[in-house]
């Protein structure tokens, strides 16, 4: 259904609007391959690809965020319409790091399925709304069980919390410059939640540039890091999650209304 609307919408388009199109997308390797792609097509109901993507379960006390991720298609399924929405509810059922949890929702990853040493990496969502919201998508190094985080790195491709409906937020963490003190930007636009937008990173030896939509909005490199050291040349696997609660978004309050949901329509990656 989406590659024939896709297709239609093209080809009602003239050569100048064509030209002009192709100048507003994400920079990329126009020869580049494919080398990871998820369009989320499936029936309704069903639960994203296994052979993709693992269901992270449990809560997560290190942000002191507030939901327990459930597994298969509890909180994360695919609606039939070419997305995968991650709902985020107000339900107990289980035990939490603060006691009986509040919320559940969903975390996927590709780790021990897909890993990736630079590229273009990106995803068209439509954000959730409301304090205590925190939806991202980003990656971390295949090396986090020996090598431990920070040292692992971290590219945190979009990043957003729901008091900031406007803004959405790129960064890297890695050994001095991890938590509160890592290094990166924000960019400011619409209200994330109305529509649809694109977020990418283009990641290379020693450059990872960040982009919304098209726009480029950050580049960093090694000569950011005030000497410390830059952990990003090595395999790292993709998230997707939608976090409530936490040291950064806040908790929820009385203006949030629930469910809310992070509506995915893509993730591919080339290189």
């Amino acid at each position: 259904m989406k590659t024939s609307t896709r297709l239609s919408r093209l080809l009602r388009l003239t050569a100048p609007a064509l030209a002009v199109a192709a100048m507003l997308v994400a920079p990329g390797n126009a020869g580049a391959a494919t080398v990871f792609s998820d369009d989320f097509n499936g029936p309704a109901g069903a639960a994203a690809d296994a052979s993709k993507w693992t269901m992270e379960t449990g809560d997560n006390v290190n942000n002191h965020e507030l939901e327990w991720y459930t597994p298969g298609a509890q909180n994360a399924a695919l609606d039939g319409q070419g997305h995968l929405v991650i709902t985020a509810r107000q339900e107990g059922g289980h035990t939490c790091w603060y006691g009986p949890c509040t919320y559940t929702s969903a975390r996927l990853n590709t780790s021990g399925k897909f890993t990736q040493t630079y590229g273009h990496f990106e995803a068209r969502m439509k954000l959730p709304r409301g304090q205590g919201m925190w939806p991202a998508f980003w990656a971390l190094g295949n090396d986090i069980g020996s090598n431990g985080w920070p040292n692992c790195g971290e590219i945190d491709f979009m990043e957003n919390v729901g008091f900031e409906p406007n803004t959405v937020h790129g960064t890297i963490h890695g050994p001095g410059y991890s938590g509160a003190n890592g290094i990166g930007a924000a960019y400011n636009g619409p209200n994330f939640s109305d529509d649809f937008h694109t977020y990418a990173v283009d990641w290379s030896p020693n450059s990872i540039k960040w982009y919304v939509d098209g726009n480029l909005y950050q580049t960093r490199t090694p000569a950011d890091l005030g000497g410390n050291r830059w952990v990003f040349d090595h395999p790292f696997f993709l998230i997707l999650n939608l976090a409530v609660g936490g040291d950064w978004p806040g908790s929820p309050n009385g203006s949030t209304q629930f469910p809310q949901q992070l509506v995915v329509d893509y993730v591919h990656v080339t290189a």
